[in-house]
């Protein structure tokens, strides 16, 4: 499995209109989550941002949202940040644009219904086409990352998943873990070392 801790620059100058990161000038650091709310897994990571009285921001399927929305509410209620991850976790890239911005679309109701919504959203394994992100940017942000934590790989150790995420920080940085079940074993164990790490070196987490 191929993928870079931390996004190339070079990347990030294609698609300057998106968000990859925050200011560099201050110590903050923006936590989020793909893929939940399932009750195998964010009740975990809610627990474990509870303990360090972290705030985070959820990127959340409309799907799963739907069909657990006791943890939805947990999410809410725990005061953490909600954003659109489409309702069916599409790959912009494989999916025609039309569907793709009327799944979105459906996502951003299904939370609308439920709570404070923020127009931010973030593209499922990070592929959007250009058309389609030229048409989302009229009604959201679209948020990327500038660190990825590997969690989701089954073939990272957890502490090599711990030390990238480590190394691939900075001031701004917008990091990715996933509150999803192929997650579990390397989240479990690096998210709270992380999370104390970056305490112990004058960071701050904010939401986005």
């Amino acid at each position: 499995m191929w993928y870079r801790h931390r996004t190339p620059s070079l990347i990030q100058t294609f698609y300057p209109s998106l968000t990859w990161h925050k200011s560099r000038n201050e110590k903050n650091i923006y936590l989020t989550f793909d893929d939940g709310p399932i009750p195998e897994m964010t009740p975990l990571v809610l627990d474990i941002l509870s303990e360090y009285d972290v705030k985070a921001t959820f990127f959340c399927v409309g799907d799963n949202i739907i069909k657990h929305p006791d943890v939805f509410q947990r999410v809410i209620g725990d005061g953490h940040k909600i954003g659109n991850h489409s309702h069916h976790h599409l790959d912009g890239w494989k999916t025609p644009k039309k569907v793709y911005l009327e799944n979105v679309a459906t996502c951003q109701q299904t939370i609308i219904d439920r709570t404070a919504y923020h127009s931010i959203f973030r593209p499922p394994y990070g592929k959007a086409s250009r058309a389609q992100l030229k048409k989302l940017q009229h009604t959201h942000e679209i948020v990327m990352w500038d660190v990825l934590s590997g969690d989701f790989d089954q073939s990272l150790s957890p502490e090599a998943c711990l030390q990238n995420t480590i190394k691939a920080t900075q001031n701004g940085s917008i990091v990715i873990f996933h509150d999803n079940v192929k997650a579990k074993t390397n989240l479990t164990y690096a998210l709270p070392k992380y999370i104390e790490h970056c305490l112990e070196n004058g960071y701050h987490f904010k939401t986005l």
